[in-house]
């Protein structure tokens, strides 16, 4: 899982992995989180953050939070994303978790997503193949969990707590029940 890594690492490189989260939820924002690790970092974890049950990603979270050199975080909001789609959006907030950085890195590995003006390397399934993409995944996706909680909290109607603003069938029931609220896309099919 750190292949594409090591191959910058041996030349003396950082490197620093990007992913967002909340791409296809049909309310709140979208997250994305960048990630440089200690040249020659020993996998820790495996695969999509999607796929780990939340204590785990939690416990990584803090782990990757200990470890890594530098994190950076951003948030692009609903009314954002509805003014310049979900694909830009996601483009911002990749580059805005890449400058909350705060610290030189050489080289960008992305989830799929090139990124014009940085040298990026876009691998498909990124949070799969390549250990700083999958610490980006984790980060942003319990990043985005905690603020759809506190969504909840705003809107308890909608069980934002239960579905994360994903177009489940009971989140589509609860719109049709309620309406929708300044965190839903309006430009997506709701």
């Amino acid at each position: 899982m750190t292949e594409y890594e090591e191959e910058f690492w041996k030349k003396g490189l950082l490197v620093a992995g990007v992913d967002e989260a909340g791409r296809g939820p049909l309310a709140g924002p979208v997250v994305a989180s960048a990630v440089i690790l200690p040249p020659f970092t020993e996998p820790f974890l495996k695969g999509d953050s999607k796929k780990l049950s939340k204590k785990e990603r939690e416990e990584l979270y803090e782990h990757i939070r200990k470890t890594a050199l530098a994190v950076g975080t951003a948030v692009v909001d609903s009314a954002v994303i509805d003014r310049i789609n979900i694909y830009q959006a996601t483009k911002l907030a990749m580059k805005r978790a890449l400058e909350d950085l705060n610290h030189h890195y050489d080289v960008v590995i992305s989830d799929y997503v090139k990124l014009e003006g940085f040298n990026c390397l876009p691998l498909v399934k990124g949070d799969e193949r390549s250990l700083s993409c999958a610490c980006a995944s984790v980060v942003a996706k319990v990043l985005r969990d905690r603020i759809m909680e506190r969504f909840h909290e705003i809107y308890p109607e909608y069980e934002f707590v239960k579905h994360k603003g994903y177009p489940t069938k009971k989140h589509r029931e609860l719109i049709k029940k309620f309406g929708v609220t300044e965190i839903h896309r309006r430009s997506f099919k709701l």
